[in-house]
């Protein structure tokens, strides 16, 4: 199916999608450097984020709403007749309930982003029926599985993530109203809430600790969110209830005591304190957020931005050499840290937090659906020999099942940001960008990576000033340029991160950018002969075909465990390499963009990028030795 003829088939679902003002009763308290673009003013142009993300709302138009409300009405004593989810969602399946919560933020970003009418249409109606389930619940509870887990987690006997669960409903409901207008949604959340805060008020500090040993995802966040958007107290409130001591405390005081973990347990309570900080101004959580930031980024992520071995860290920082499996890279762990870098840039405008989104965003969050169906992956594989494996349309619903929803329908939310004097660029992604306050429309147009540049076209009503900051790369080096209307620029670069040219901008004005890439080795930091290749900000793979591999084992078919893959990996050879320099053992093949082999070796293996490797085995870190 070609593109065309692919998009085609949603145009009935592709109506002006009817914008309504959000204005927040809570300001932020604390001014950020840099704030990003509305998703409503960013719309994504022909290039691969657009084609992933039409995949992506093709996959969330053939859900079936009555099987995603099948166990919430049974929960509520509704009669149901659906066909039951299979995977995470079956109903003896203690999440159950967590995918829907996904759908619907899912569902809220792409209507926006796609301006996809139909789709906030069904998603509104999903969230009346899921205000049912609610009402005959009463008391404000919702979920999809009885409050007998919730006097299990209060008892401290066994249960899976609770509190995880209703984060996610909670969050889609409230990204319904802040995304969407949907006024209900904010009723559900709201009638949520007031649940939350009276089965907490019920617990004193020392049981509440108890509590928040177990998974309770972005509590925080949500309840957070739900002051800014409502000026009640009593969320901000409730929010403090799920302020996790014994893991922000060290983090407070720039202590790394990771170790031994859960990684995604951490993020988005980490996220949440970023939150809590812009709203109260409370230093600590700045700190807590800050450290954690720098310590995953700078000491515990892999080449790719992704972070995690076997969902955990279960080293000391720097050390990761031994952390190299099937099992590494949990994809929701990458969703949730592109989240937090967001914050991070917002308070930084530092051109090393839009760095690492990129490379993230690149390498763990694109190569991580399938462009064939839309299907999406648990782990990323970074130990050698291994091979890409995906979800099942129903019958996997993983947690990365639902951040993966998420992640590729909000691909145009963190390419531009700005202040009161300009904006800057932190990803070179085919996008239209509306500024009405300036009344300015920004055109960028590129086929990065494949070609080393891109281009920015001007639309304004009239002249207008403002500073215009495109990223330099760290991976371009001092070989950025820039051009305006076909005119070589000095430009400055503030913190050594971003090219700024200040000027007063007319119609027709265009900017080239040229991002000049070459090959570079991304070393383990505690074994300097173990190496991740890049080619500028890609990461690149081995190509080691598919030989032993069956059909099924692309995808997970077990509804308990199918995001481990079944087999063995092939064996990969040691490098041999005459420098330290990787194009002394790699050569680009001529005339076929992003494509290069190895030369001088006993097995010239061909390599690409991660992000475009499927169907067969690959190696993403190689053993260089001297020649």
């Amino acid at each position: 199916m070609t593109r065309r003829e692919f998009t085609s088939t949603l145009a009935v679902s592709a109506a002006p999608l009817p914008l309504r003002g959000q204005a927040s009763p809570v300001e932020d308290a604390v001014r950020p450097a840099a704030r990003p673009f509305p998703l409503r003013q960013v719309r994504l142009l022909e290039g691969t984020c657009s084609l992933l993300a039409e995949r992506d709302r093709a996959f969330l138009h053939s859900l079936e709403p009555e099987r995603l409300l099948h166990t919430f009405r049974l929960n509520a004593g509704i009669a149901s007749s659906a066909a039951p989810l299979g995977g995470w969602e079956a109903p003896a399946v203690e999440l159950r309930g967590h995918f829907t919560g996904h759908y619907l933020s899912a569902c809220a970003l792409m209507a926006v982003s796609a301006r996809d009418g139909l789709l906030k249409s069904k998603a509104d109606a999903l969230v009346a029926e899921l205000a049912r389930c609610q009402k005959a619940l009463g008391g404000g509870y919702l979920s999809a599985f009885p409050l007998e887990f919730m006097d299990r987690l209060r008892d401290g006997k066994k249960v899976w993530a609770p509190w995880y669960t209703i984060h996610k409903i909670m969050a889609g409901m409230l990204d319904m109203y802040t995304l969407t207008g949907n006024q209900q949604a904010l009723d559900a959340a709201a009638g949520m809430a007031g649940w939350c805060r009276r089965w907490t008020g019920q617990l004193d500090d020392a049981r509440m600790a108890r509590v928040l040993e177990v998974e309770h995802g972005g509590m925080n966040e949500v309840l957070a969110n739900l002051y800014a958007a409502t000026g009640n107290r009593d969320w901000l409130d409730t929010a403090h209830r799920f302020d996790h001591r014994r893991i922000f405390d060290p983090l407070a005081a720039g202590r790394d005591e990771l170790k031994g973990l859960h990684v995604n347990t951490q993020i988005p309570k980490i996220i949440g304190a970023a939150r809590l900080y812009e709203l109260t101004g409370d230093r600590r959580y700045h700190d807590i957020a800050a450290f954690f930031w720098r310590q995953v980024v700078d000491h515990r992520a892999y080449a790719t931005g992704g972070t995690s071995n076997d969902e955990h860290w279960r080293t000391d920082p720097d050390r990761l050499a031994s952390e190299l499996s099937a099992t590494t890279q949990e994809c929701c762990c990458t969703y949730n840290m592109l989240k937090l870098t967001r914050h991070v840039f917002g308070w930084t405008a530092d051109a090393r937090a839009a760095d690492y989104y990129e490379r993230a965003l690149f390498n763990g969050i694109l190569g991580t659906l399938n462009p064939k169906d839309g299907q999406t992956m648990y782990y990323v594989p970074l130990a050698s020999g291994y091979w890409k494996m995906f979800s099942l349309p129903r019958n996997s619903f993983w947690c990365c099942t639902g951040t993966g929803l998420e992640s590729f329908a909000k691909l145009a939310d963190s390419i531009y940001f700005h202040d009161d004097r300009g904006l800057w660029v932190n990803l070179f992604v085919p996008s239209l960008l509306e500024w009405p306050e300036k009344g300015l429309r920004l055109r960028q147009e590129n086929n990065f990576p494949d070609q080393e540049s891109a281009s920015f076209s001007v639309d304004v009503d009239q002249p207008v000033e403002f500073e215009l900051r495109i990223r330099a790369p760290y991976w371009a080096g001092s070989g950025a340029g820039i051009r305006i209307n076909g005119q070589a620029q000095a430009g400055t670069s503030p913190s050594g991160g971003y090219r700024t040219v200040a000027r007063t901008w007319k119609k027709g004005d265009r900017v080239e950018v040229s991002l000049p890439m070459r090959l570079h080795a991304h070393p383990m930091p505690d074994d300097a002969s173990l190496q991740a290749i890049l080619y500028g900000p890609v990461v690149l793979a081995g190509r080691l075909g598919a030989e032993g591999l069956r059909p099924e084992q692309f995808s997970g078919e077990d509804p308990q465990e199918g995001y481990h893959l079944r087999g063995d990996p092939a064996a990969v050879p040691d490098i041999r390499a005459a420098s330290g320099d990787p194009a002394s053992w790699i050569e680009p093949v001529s005339g076929q963009p992003l494509t290069f082999r190895m030369k001088g070796q006993a097995r010239n293996l061909a390599l690409i990028p991660l992000n475009r490797l499927f169907g067969e085995r690959y190696a993403v870190y190689w053993r260089v030795r001297g020649a």
